[in-house]
């Protein structure tokens, strides 16, 4: 049976975080009743039939807020940053399956790609002083969320492919380095593809538990259309998932990285 709640909320508050990113709350309590870490949303954007996923940044049980940060990257997300603070959203969620916290004790480690970053802060805020986040972006301008991740008690390790902050490289480099001198229980990760592939063989030489997130393209968010099934591995080897659904969280190694 599918259980989510279609729910239309009132946008708190909205500002743009780095060009083409935006950060809204939306007053959505029965959602933000029901989320949990890693979970996502889908929006109803103006005219457009197919509805936008947007991860959850967080959410706040008490208040009833559900924090958003996407970037513009087509019309139906075009649309939805033309939103302002006052106007009415059509949303359905809580969706998916997310992370899964236990022992906040632990050492973990988050790398965040681009717009893959956002859904990994609730997971800083549950590690807190235990959790070294690594995120890496195109250059320093594009860089969001650095001060909530250190905010959470969180080390923070930023890097840009042009040098303009931080560390000059890869998250795969920074976090390769990092291992090499410090302990880690487990791995969080979500953004490019090629990224998420690169760590989780790190944490398969290493032995380190790893869930990614990922991100495919998705048609109705319930697991209906099959539009984002993404290849993993089952008892009788090699299957089909469906990402909004059976994910976006997976443990890493239950991916078919070369499919």
């Amino acid at each position: 049976m599918l259980r989510y709640t279609q729910e239309t909320g009132e946008i708190l508050q909205k500002k743009e975080i780095a060009p083409g990113i935006y950060d809204i709350i939306i007053h959505l309590p029965k959602i933000a009743k029901a989320a949990s870490v890693g979970q996502f949303v889908n929006i109803s954007c103006g005219g457009f039939t197919l509805r936008r996923p947007i991860s959850l940044c967080g959410f706040d049980q008490k208040l009833g807020t559900v924090r958003l940060v996407f970037e513009v990257r087509g019309e139906g997300t075009k649309c939805l940053a033309e939103y302002s603070a006052g106007d009415m959203l059509d949303v359905v969620g809580p969706l998916g399956h997310g992370f899964s916290m236990t022992d906040s004790a632990k050492k973990a480690v988050i790398v965040g790609g681009g717009i893959g970053t956002p859904p990994l802060l609730p997971v800083a805020e549950f590690y807190r002083q235990n959790a070294v986040v690594i995120t890496g972006f195109r250059t320093a301008s594009a860089a969001i969320l650095q001060q909530d991740f250190a905010a959470a008690g969180a080390k923070t390790i930023l890097c840009t492919d042009d040098g303009s902050a931080g560390y000059h490289g890869f998250t795969t480099q920074a976090l390769e380095e990092y291992l090499d001198e410090n302990g880690c229980d487990i791995i969080y990760t979500c953004g490019p593809r090629a990224m998420m592939k690169g760590i989780a063989k790190l944490a398969l030489e290493r032995g380190i538990d790893c869930q990614v997130s990922l991100e495919e393209r998705m048609g109705c968010g319930v697991g209906v259309c099959m539009c984002c099934v993404c290849a993993t591995k089952g008892k009788k080897g090699m299957q089909y998932s469906r990402v909004c659904l059976n994910g976006p969280v997976f443990s890493a190694s239950e991916v078919d990285w070369d499919v």
